[in-house]
């Protein structure tokens, strides 16, 4: 198994690079904005670290996804198939890898944000001001209703929140690109059939947890339990894809 996640880091790891040299290059940008004073330059590079922490989490799923597929549907990338590895093991190989990047970047963008964060207040003198300004800006906002607090252990459940929720979202593409690959393969609107199937599963989840969060009246609470909902089903989604790989394509 370790040597089957090696196997597909080394197909992402260009990708990983690129987005840790950006990241580099702009945190440089912003600490030489912060205390060179420059204000203009400090707006944009608090903008742009934003949206690559965004896209960036973002990109490392989309990747993943697209990677299956050209192994479902090259010739050469095929051939994994045919190695003496279940589809169990290969499928596995890719949604530990896919997690694991997911969760990794997340929390180092996270300390990262929290770190620039303070910085940027503590620079201006106004540290002490930085909790109450944070507070008031997520007041704006709820999660089902229920008000976000800002403090360790609501961010903490925010952050696994969306994680795992990409990683669910992530494993309903692997299954729904495993059945247009395997099931699907040569019919007529194959694709359109399989990004229907994607986004009914995307439904299906998503009433699923609405239906077992309902009673829950703490936020920090009902973050925690929709992201566990979202680990199960991605574990779901795990072995429904590993059983249509292993029966349509080992050899």
């Amino acid at each position: 198994m370790f040597k089957l996640m090696k196997y597909e880091f080394r197909k992402t790891w260009i990708t990983k690079l690129i987005l840790l040299g950006v990241t580099a290059a702009l945190e440089i940008m912003f600490l030489i904005a912060l205390y060179g004073e420059f204000e203009d330059t400090l707006i944009l590079s608090v903008g742009l670290l934003t949206a690559v922490a965004m896209l960036g989490v973002l990109v490392i799923g989309l990747e993943s996804v697209l990677t299956l597929h050209r192994d479902m549907n090259t010739k050469q990338s095929y051939m994994l198939f045919m190695t003496p590895n279940s589809s169990n093991k290969i499928l596995g190989a890719k949604v530990l890898e896919c997690s694991l990047s997911i969760l990794i970047t997340g929390a180092f963008f996270f300390a990262l944000g929290a770190l620039d964060i303070t910085l940027l207040f503590a620079k201006s003198g106004t540290l002490n001001q930085l909790w109450d300004m944070i507070q008031d800006f997520l007041s704006h906002f709820s999660v089902a209703g229920h008000e976000l607090t800002f403090d360790t252990a609501t961010m903490a459940a925010l952050v696994f929140n969306l994680l795992t929720g990409w990683i669910g979202t992530v494993t309903m593409a692997y299954l729904a690109d495993v059945v247009s690959s395997a099931l699907l393969n040569g019919k007529k609107f194959n694709g359109l059939l399989s990004f229907a199937l994607f986004l009914f599963l995307s439904w299906f989840t998503g009433w699923i947890t609405r239906q077992a969060t309902a009673a829950i009246t703490s936020a920090m609470t009902m973050l925690l339990v929709d992201g566990l909902i979202s680990l199960a089903f991605a574990a779901i989604m795990y072995i429904v894809t590993a059983q249509i790989m292993e029966r349509k394509l080992s050899v």
